[in-house]
């Protein structure tokens, strides 16, 4: 963050300071919710959570360095007291990203954020130093507490936008407004909160809503719902995907034989190819995507195209592919998951599991409302159609709608199984997999299921799998 006085940050948020010895003492470290993670100079923000109260460490932060502490009220140690901390916390972020001279580049969609997200810090990073969040910090407190990381020298600012309702979008957007504005797809995340995909659309769209007449909406062509909010905004638009009108386009589109994405890559300056080191084609959209906003902001086609094929993975477990020693391979995609991350991930794992055994662990998709068992039947209907050599389910109620959509399908037998948690997995794979498996795992953030791939690639250095 730059470099604030307590004084400066009290008139900022609107606060009253306490027991604050010197009002002109600078802030000069991050801002931060947790006092392990306090630096010299730090501000750390106390929130009252249902488990743990940050008012109850604010001693021990300010032990630890912190110049003082954000509060709903008084802590006896250094202390800025506001009405509501997340509030607070927004128009110190809305004030500090004000200040500076910095492109703030903001996306949103139903599927993807996180990794298309990754992508773009990849390639802005060569234009100038870059801040993005780690992982998925995309809500109201998340967003400012990545958009205080900027200071003087920050060229760009990438900031990822989630929603569960309408108006979060507005809210977020309002906090740090975007030049470029990104809407990547409109699925069915959430949807038992917003009730269909036309109420999706509308929250998404409130991102091009918020650019300015000199901004930019990065619209998917491919899209219908996307392509529609066009007609929502000042700001020119550019589009991306593989429809023939695309400004940025992939072309000639294709799976390496480890499934890897390959494409040619055409923008208004030139075109290149690109062989990703990510696995699955849906990486595709993400990185066009990924393209048409470094296209926006200065990158020429060769920049772009040899940028996509450097990218790694930045954020943990999500398409995170390892390989044990005995040849087992496992793609960790367990952060999350909704219909669309989950249907790409097993075509993912089809492809990369050409002439080998295949393991799809798969736990419930959350938040999806009276289209669950529909949803979750068409995700154990697919492993059918895409040859998974095994499909365990794991969980409750919904992980049974995974199986019995696979039995439905494909009649199947001992090729699906349905288990009670992840130990009951982790159980049955150490005794079933083989030399040269693939294993995917995915479920929503709650089922917990990186634990699986976790503890079966710790158990690999044991030698606990057998030889079969």
């Amino acid at each position: 963050m730059i470099a604030l006085s307590l004084a400066e940050i009290a008139e900022i948020v609107g606060g009253q300071s306490h027991d604050i010895p010197d009002p002109a003492a600078i802030v000069s470290g991050p801002v931060v919710i947790d006092s392990r993670e306090v630096e010299q100079g730090s501000l750390f923000a106390a929130f009252a959570g249902e488990r743990v109260d940050g008012h109850d460490y604010a001693q021990r932060a300010v032990e630890a360095g912190a110049a003082a502490v954000l509060a709903a009220r008084p802590v006896g140690v250094p202390a800025i007291v506001v009405d509501d901390v997340v509030a607070a916390l927004g128009a110190l972020a809305r004030a500090v990203v004000g200040r500076l001279g910095t492109t703030v580049v903001a996306l949103t969609g139903s599927a993807g954020k996180t990794s298309t997200k990754d992508l773009i810090a990849q390639l802005l990073e060569r234009k100038g130093p870059t801040v993005y969040p780690a992982g998925n910090l995309n809500n109201e407190i998340g967003l400012p507490l990545t958009a205080l990381r900027a200071t003087e020298d920050t060229r760009h600012l990438v900031l990822e936008m989630g929603a569960r309702y309408i108006g979060d979008i507005r809210y977020l957007t309002g906090l740090v407004p975007p030049r470029v504005g990104l809407v990547l797809n409109v699925g069915t995340a959430h949807i038992g909160e917003f009730g269909g995909r036309e109420q999706i659309a509308q929250a998404k769209g409130e991102m091009v809503e918020s650019l300015p007449e000199d901004g930019v909406a990065v619209l998917n062509a491919d899209d219908p719902l996307v392509r529609a909010m066009s007609s929502r905004t000042k700001a020119r638009v550019l589009l991306f995907g593989e429809a023939a009108e695309a400004d940025v386009r992939g072309e000639k589109v294709r799976l390496t034989d480890d499934g890897r994405p390959a494409f040619q890559l055409h923008t208004p300056t030139g075109c290149s190819d690109v062989t990703m080191r990510l696995y699955g084609e849906h990486h595709v959209s993400n990185a066009l995507a990924a393209a048409a906003v470094a296209h926006e902001l200065g990158l020429s086609a060769d920049e772009i195209a040899e940028g996509l094929s450097e990218a790694g993975t930045l954020s943990r477990w999500r398409m995170e592919v390892t390989e044990r020693p005995d040849g087992v391979t496992f793609v960790n995609d367990a952060y999350n998951a909704n219909p669309e991350s989950m249907k790409a991930a097993l075509r993912a794992l089809a492809a990369m599991g050409k002439g080998r055994r295949t393991w799809a662990v798969l736990g419930h998709m959350a938040e999806l409302g009276d289209a669950s068992l529909a949803e979750h039947d068409a995700v154990g209907r697919l492993a059918v159609r895409l040859n998974v050599s095994k499909l365990v389910a794991v969980g409750g109620r919904e992980a049974s709608w995974l199986q019995l959509g696979a039995y439905n399908e494909g009649s199947w037998g001992e090729e699906s199984v349905h288990v009670s948690d992840a130990q009951a997995a982790v159980d049955l794979l150490r005794s079933e997999l083989r030399p040269g498996d693939v294993v995917l795992v995915k479920a929503s953030r709650s089922v917990g299921l990186e634990q699986v791939a976790m503890a079966l690639l710790e158990n690999a250095s044991e030698g606990e799998v057998a030889d079969r």
